[in-house]
Formats: C-alpha cells, sequence, structure tokens
C-alpha cells in the first residue's frame, strides 16, 4: 500500500513540476507605447450584483484608453434589484436584458450580448471585479503585435487578513499556476472568464457555445478549449501586470465550496486529454495524502511516511505557488503550512462532491 501512495505521489510532483518550468517558459509582457487603435465591447454578465457594479465601473472611467475605443454592456440575468447607472460616464455603456434559452445563464448573457456589440473585439469581465488602468492597453498593444483572436489573462484576489482569504488567495494561485504552466507547455486547457477576450468572427467560427450549452458553468473554459482544439496557433496567455484583474473572495466556506464545486463539474467534459490528465494527478496526490493519514490511524504505516509525502507535496506546490503569487500579487503569502494541510480534505471533497452533488450559485441551484 504504501509503495502505491509514493508512486502517486511521485507522478503529482512529476506533473506540478511540469507546469513550474511551463510557467518559466512563458514570458512577462509589457505594453509598448504604440498608439491604441483596437476598439473593444466589454461585457459584464450580473445577477444582484448593485453594490459591486459602481467599483466596476469606476474602474473602467480611470482606464489610460480613449473612452471612443470601448464601450460595456451589462447584461442583467433576471436580478432582484434593478440597478440604473447613478452618474454621468465617459464611456458608451448600456444595460440589457439576458435571454435565456439554455441551461447556463452566463453563456446566455454572453451570446445576448454579442448579437449587439459594435466592436469586434470581446472581452468578458465579471461584475465583482475591478481591472488594471492600463488593462486595455496593454491588450491593444499585444494584439497589435501578434495575430491573435484569442486572449486569456490573470485573475487575484483583493482579500483582507483572514485564513479563508489567503487560503482563497493560495487555491487561486495554484490554479492560475496550472493556467500559465500549461500555456507555456502548448497544452493550454484553462482561462478564467473573468479576463478573457476574443473577436466575434472568431466566437462564431466556433459556433459559440455550441455543444456545452447544457452544463451550466464553463462560459469560459469550453470556449477556451474548442479554440485549442481547431486553432491552437491563434490563442496566447497575455502574462503581464498590467492585464491582471482583481476580484473579491468569498466570506463563508459555504459558498467557497459551492464556488469550487461549480468549478470542479466541468471537468468531466473537458476536451483537452491534458486537463483531464492534471486533474487526475492532482485528485490523486491529495487523496493519497488522505488515504496515508488514514493508514497512520489504522496503524498500517508509520508517521516518518506521512512526514515524508507531506513533504514531497508541499515542496513542489510552493515553487508553483511562490512564482505565481508573486506575479499576481505584492502581499505576502501567508497560512501557507496550515493551508497545505487543510487543501486535501477541502479539495477531495470538492471533486467528490461535484460527481454526485448539487450546487447553489446566485440564488439558483444547478
Amino acid at each position: 500500500m504504501i509503495y502505491v501512495l509514493y508512486l502517486i505521489m511521485l507522478l503529482y510532483c512529476l506533473a506540478i513540476g511540469v507546469l513550474i518550468r511551463g510557467f518559466v517558459k512563458v514570458n512577462d509582457y509589457e505594453f509598448i507605447g504604440i498608439k491604441p487603435k483596437t476598439k473593444f465591447s466589454i461585457v459584464v454578465p450580473f445577477r444582484n450584483e448593485a453594490e459591486n457594479l459602481p467599483k466596476l465601473l469606476d474602474s473602467f472611467s480611470n482606464l489610460n484608453y480613449p473612452s471612443d475605443l470601448f464601450e460595456v454592456i451589462l447584461v442583467d440575468d433576471d436580478s432582484k434589484k434593478v440597478f440604473s447607472i447613478q452618474s454621468k460616464l465617459v464611456f458608451s455603456v448600456q444595460i440589457i436584458k439576458n435571454i435565456r434559452v439554455s441551461n447556463s445563464p452566463k453563456k446566455d448573457a454572453i451570446t445576448t450580448a454579442i448579437q449587439i456589440v459594435k466592436n469586434d473585439w470581446i472581452i468578458t469581465t465579471d461584475a465583482d471585479c475591478v481591472v488594471n488602468k492600463n488593462w486595455l492597453l496593454t491588450l491593444d498593444n499585444y494584439i497589435q503585435n501578434h495575430e491573435v483572436s484569442m486572449i486569456s489573462g490573470a485573475v487575484t484576489y483583493d482579500g483582507e487578513n483572514s485564513f479563508l482569504h489567503h487560503f482563497q488567495q493560495l487555491d487561486l494561485a495554484s490554479l492560475q499556476g496550472a493556467t500559465i504552466g500549461s500555456f507555456g507547455m502548448n497544452k493550454g486547457f484553462m482561462c478564467n472568464g473573468a479576463n478573457f477576450a476574443y473577436t466575434k468572427l472568431f466566437f462564431q467560427d466556433l459556433n459559440g457555445f455550441e455543444g456545452n450549452d447544457g452544463i451550466a458553468s464553463g462560459d469560459d473554459v469550453f470556449l477556451f478549449q474548442k479554440a485549442m482544439a481547431q486553432f491552437p496557433k491563434k490563442v496566447y496567455y497575455l502574462k503581464s501586470k498590467y492585464n491582471i484583474v482583481t476580484t473579491k473572495p468569498l466570506n463563508n466556506w459555504k459558498s467557497l465550496f459551492y464556488q469550487r464545486v461549480r468549478w470542479a463539474s466541468k471537468t468531466g467534459s473537458y476536451q483537452s486529454s491534458f486537463g483531464k490528465g492534471l486533474a487526475l494527478f492532482v485528485f490523486g496526490g491529495n487523496l493519497a495524502w488522505l488515504l496515508a493519514v488514514g493508514c497512520w490511524f489504522l496503524g498500517l504505516i508509520s508517521f516518518q511516511n506521512i512526514i515524508l509525502l507531506f513533504l514531497f507535496k508541499f515542496v513542489v506546490d510552493v515553487v508553483l505557488i511562490y512564482k505565481t503569487n508573486r506575479f499576481l500579487t505584492k502581499n505576502k503569502i501567508r497560512y501557507l503550512v496550515l493551508s497545505s494541510l487543510v487543501y486535501p480534505f477541502f479539495s477531495v471533497s470538492v471533486a467528490l462532491y461535484s460527481m454526485f452533488g448539487e450546487y447553489e450559485w446566485k440564488g439558483r441551484r444547478f
């Protein structure tokens, strides 16, 4: 039994090592002062976000980008409270109602908006985000220097000094590290819809969300994986500190659990064999340590084996998390050891529950 656990952990470490190598291979990018010319349509699906939307719109107002080169379309997905724009904005913004035709409210919202966008380049983000002032400028400069039709960008948290918020930052850092690392190995399989750009023509060439509109989540990942399967040379990752979108962490464990279940529920429908394989190795590495703890309680293995297995996993995790966190934020890593002890229990629970259980999100059950 112990040899099987060590073998699983070895495979886990090798998989994370591949991601670390890939992360290093992706070069940082800075905007280079080219005169902006790309026209963007920013699409923001929202539901019950009256508190957050003014902050997002303020960040759009502070963009270092000509206001006539971008528009904002807010798509209201049946909010309980009507949101209206209270202040004058220098850029074009409109609020439209979501037209539901599938099991996925967010995919429907994006499809609804795409019918009326004025510009070719579409960017999706979330209502609880704020953007860097050079967000569009960096995208524009990158587009002008690359033949690209789809661009994935980074997302980070702006949280408080609590264990729950630091735990989420470390978890997100590992996910972002996996995202960037997979691009570095030319095996990109994941992105984040809070910072995701593509052309309208490219969206149409991919037939939009056709084929996965029955799945409630995945407005970003499934479209991305379709693109990677059909046109991989047109898909890029923009690794730039000026392009990072900041979002809010959740404030209770139940909401966090349901959010991660929502994310994990997409894994079985991945087109990417690399993505599926990586998910299996990550699940196996976390499960192996939990099984080792169980075997120790039953007296089947020594405590020394528990420590060794934990250290093997901890070392590779720390390297990837440290590199990614240094890119994402200036905040120091905290609660690293405690988070590493809690995470296997959390991760395995999420993975198992996502296979059978329902989850609640934005006041709906899926």
